[in-house]
């Protein structure tokens, strides 16, 4: 159990003996009777359980259902009942709900309004992203989107605008806060038996060294599923979003080394002036909510065979970085992976950091997904082809979604590799495929599909760095 403090709604809370894995969905419902916070899915893709979570950082939108309490130390939590004045004024975007129509049976409804509350509140008008991660089945978007336009000019008001003031919540929670009458707080610097917040990767190491069964939690976007649809007993536990130093991201010039803890939504912004493909399939990395939460660190480590992270990272020859103790390895990321959710990982060792090339012109993503957001990929294709003088002097060519890992097409490669870069040149590539991988079939695609896809991403990365418009939204009939 852990004590936990906290905003909620701009009022101090403080709780004692909370389990590690109890969600902040189910404890907003169950215990203090706010059941605006919907449960859809209970997985973090509907985004009915939106909620507003403001740190240091800023406020960002996160899912409810997935977002364990001890990750809410020291922050700033708003539900959709915490969005009016103390004097019943609606907030602009709520106003503006229901002059255009935007909400039709309402089960949905909050949680929209909390994620556009949200980009209201930060400035963001890419309204089709920011909702991306709310799903609506009866009212339709349009009107939706109307009212996030319409609210866009209206100021932040006051009543929210404090919770991004650190004098408002810090001083207050990190002391332990104001505490529920009978409800005593020892604050953020007494470690519970079941649930360790380490502040550095020194604390973490040695932690885990000693507890090398542990479960370490960053974002819990996978994890949180673990409880909420295996009822798994996770204990013990350690949640890493205090460790300000797996956070970090440093530009050497050439080469960009990125923390285990950076989210993807920090990843995206970091990548996206240089490399601008993988930026933008990052951007269709699942919704906002997951986005604001998951790591890059999480995506690799976790292993799936899915995972849209490590295929790019592996074209662009990216080293991870591991630490077990005091003893510090590093490896190219292609061989972490080892089999079907089974890494080159020892016990005790955590994943510290991944280090790639900043620039590589050529490098190009391709996800393949039944919708275009929010959706997880049937094949992910991420090329790096470097050709000199009309010869192919290096390729890297990874994909996701075709094996058990995430995994170079060797063969393909191989067959490009000293040849001259034209197009019959990559068809010979595209049938050496066969060679590389056997895909299985599953619910998002067949083995055919999958198959076919991946070697017509290679006839489309062709196209591309010839010029040759290959986006659905920029080619014209």
């Amino acid at each position: 159990m852990t004590d936990i403090a906290f905003h909620l709604n701009g009022t101090p809370v403080c709780l004692s003996d909370v389990s590690p894995t109890q969600t902040l969905l189910d404890w907003l419902r169950e215990m203090r009777g706010l059941t605006g916070t919907k449960e859809g899915c209970n997985e973090g893709d509907c985004g009915a359980c939106t909620v507003m979570v403001t740190d240091s950082a800023g406020p960002k939108s996160l899912n409810a259902c997935i977002l364990f309490m001890p990750q809410l130390q020291g922050k700033s939590v708003r539900t959709i009942e915490g969005l009016i004045a103390p004097d019943g004024t609606p907030h602009p975007v709520q106003a503006a709900m229901v002059t255009h129509h935007g909400s039709q049976c309402g089960f949905c409804t909050p949680g929209f309004v909390v994620s556009m509350v949200t980009a209201h509140t930060t400035g963001r008008t890419d309204h089709d992203t920011v909702l991306a991660g709310n799903l609506c089945r009866c009212t339709g978007y349009a009107p939706i989107i109307r009212a996030a336009k319409a609210a866009e000019a209206a100021p932040v008001p006051q009543w929210l605008d404090q919770d991004s003031n650190p004098a408002f919540f810090s001083a207050k929670i990190s002391s332990g806060g104001k505490g529920l009458p009978g409800k005593p707080c020892g604050g953020a610097d007494s470690p519970p038996a079941l649930a360790y917040q380490p502040k550095t990767s020194d604390d973490l190491a040695r932690w885990y060294a000693a507890n090398p069964t542990a479960t370490l939690i960053a974002g819990a976007t996978d994890v949180g599923l673990w409880v909420t649809k295996q009822l798994r007993d996770l204990s013990p536990v350690a949640f890493l979003g205090g460790i300000d130093d797996l956070k970090a991201i440093e530009d050497s010039h050439d080469t960009l080394r990125v923390g285990a803890g950076v989210t993807i939504n920090q990843l995206m912004a970091a990548v996206a002036p240089t490399l601008p493909s993988f930026a933008e399939m990052l951007r269709r990395y699942a919704s906002d909510q997951i986005r604001n939460a998951a790591t890059i660190g999480g995506n690799i480590a976790n292993g799936s065979p899915i995972g849209d992270g490590p295929p790019a990272l592996i074209a662009l020859g990216a080293r991870l970085h591991l630490r077990q103790g005091d003893a510090l390895r590093d490896l190219a990321l292609e061989d972490f992976f080892l089999d079907y959710r089974k890494q080159d990982r020892l016990p005790g060792e955590f994943v510290a950091a991944i280090t790639f090339p900043k620039t590589a012109p050529a490098l190009r993503c391709y996800k393949l997904s039944k919708r275009f957001d929010q959706d997880i990929s049937a094949v992910c294709g991420c090329f790096n082809v470097t050709v000199a003088d009309g010869t192919v002097q290096d390729a890297r060519l990874a994909y996701g979604g075709m094996a058990g890992t995430p995994k170079r097409a060797a063969a393909a490669e191989a067959a490009l590799l000293g040849k001259a870069w034209t197009l019959e040149t990559m068809r010979t590539a595209r049938a050496a495929l066969r060679a590389d991988f056997a895909p299985l079939s599953d619910m998002r695609a067949s083995a055919a599909y999958r198959s076919t896809a991946a070697g017509n991403m290679l006839l489309r990365y062709f196209h591309d760095l010839a010029g040759t418009p290959v986006n659905l939204f920029e080619v014209t009939a």
